[in-house]
């Protein structure tokens, strides 16, 4: 029986890195263009989510594919794309910041503070017992 013809391992490579490396505003169009609505899809997948993740659980899976990955893959992405990644992110998401830590601040800023005791007391501790309930509280909606 004939075997199919496969192009060697480098040169599809080859042909990836330069095809995909030069594909940005293709993809930018996809995004943009698209009639689909991300969300609407998301949420009607959750239960096949919810069904995926539990089955990889149930079989290790996740385990076994940080075991696979090791420490070296993800120390060498991270180090080499993660930097300029990083930078970028930040320099563009400072409306998101907002947006998000926006309320955790006026959550911090409206609670009312147990009295400052020396160092080490309890009253001190419930200072922050007091701040980390607020953020719990925004966190998951309760007052």
């Amino acid at each position: 029986m004939p075997r199919p013809a496969v192009k060697s391992l480098g040169a599809v490579v080859d042909k990836w890195t330069r095809r995909a490396g030069s594909a940005g505003e293709e993809y930018k169009q996809g995004v943009i263009g698209t009639p689909k609505s991300w969300s609407a899809a998301s949420v009607a997948a959750a239960p096949a989510y919810k069904q995926g993740v539990t089955e990889a659980a149930t079989a290790g899976r996740y385990e076994k594919g940080v075991a696979a990955a090791g420490d070296a893959k993800w120390k060498d992405r991270a180090s080499v794309l993660g930097p300029m990644r990083f930078s970028q992110g930040v320099a563009e998401s400072g409306t998101a910041y907002s947006t998000g830590v926006g309320p955790v601040l006026a959550a911090i800023g409206a609670v009312d503070l147990p009295a400052r005791g020396p160092v080490g007391s309890e009253g001190n501790y419930m200072r922050s017992a007091a701040i980390g309930k607020a953020l719990r509280q925004l966190r998951t909606g309760r007052r």
